[in-house]
């Protein structure tokens, strides 16, 4: 059983009433087995079990063990350069990358974030002038009461997000990776689809990797974008893939566990 098969147990289900009865074979794989596979898994393969769960929303505590485990490895693994760069600020900078690189690994065509431009409040304020009055003018056209006129605070749809107060990841293809081919379509007298380019098939948009660079020229303003394109930047798509490898490593235990238990009854 796969590792992702295991989620269904973790959301409530209701009382579903019928007269068909339960299935009774000794080989089929309870509740109660699932969450001893989970045990089982999470002796063997913590990382990745907690990187799974954490990105499946199921706890926070679990996202929060793999940020901190991803930290950890980042700091046994990083390179001689980032570490020379990162100087006094090397646990920050490491506990940072780990941040956005869990943030790339649970990313998906679903995910949601507060609007940074906004704070998720869907309105931008900025200081204008506003005509209260647009004063009176005769007929020869000279003015006869000037125009009031103040410089206020005003508040607007924020471009952003559009005034919704979130952004989502989701790609313009609506998040299936694939969009009309017009051309081969209209040759073909078919629909014939092709794979979206913006997101490469994906869905969804990537974390930049130049917002981790911005965040990071706070606590080292020296930091050149040629040293973080050159040693960072690969270092920070090394930490994503330790994400999906130890993943990987939870569901081929888990799928061990389940194997086993299936066996034992």
């Amino acid at each position: 059983m796969k590792l992702e098969a295991s989620l269904k147990h973790f959301s409530p289900q209701g009382m579903h009433i019928s007269d068909s009865v339960k299935g009774t074979s000794p080989d089929r794989v309870t509740g109660t087995d699932i969450m001893a596979a989970i045990g089982t898994t999470s002796s063997r393969a913590r990382f990745g079990l907690a990187a799974y769960f954490g990105k499946a929303g199921i706890s926070k505590t679990d996202e929060q063990l793999a940020v901190q485990a991803l930290a950890r490895h980042a700091m046994e693994a990083a390179p001689k350069n980032v570490r020379k760069a990162a100087g006094g600020e090397f646990g920050w900078c490491m506990q940072l990358l780990a941040q956005f690189a869990f943030a790339e690994y649970a990313r998906s065509a679903a995910t949601s974030v507060t609007c940074h431009s906004c704070d998720g409040t869907g309105l931008t304020s900025r200081y204008e002038d506003v005509i209260k009055h647009p004063g009176i003018i005769d007929a020869d056209g000279v003015p006869v009461v000037a125009p009031k006129i103040k410089h206020e605070l005003v508040k607007h749809t924020c471009a952003s997000c559009g005034g919704k107060g979130v952004v989502h990841a989701r790609c313009r293809c609506g998040g299936k990776g694939e969009v009309l081919d017009r051309v081969a379509t209209k040759e073909k007298g078919a629909p014939v689809f092709k794979t979206c380019e913006r997101c490469s098939g994906n869905g969804f948009s990537s974390v930049p990797s130049t917002a981790a660079h911005k965040v990071i020229l706070k606590r080292l303003p020296n930091l050149h974008v040629r040293t973080w394109t050159r040693n960072w930047k690969p270092f920070l798509a090394d930490l994503v893939d330790k994400c999906w490898q130890e993943e990987h490593q939870a569901d081929t235990a888990f799928q061990n566990a389940t194997t086993l238990h299936q066996s034992e009854s």
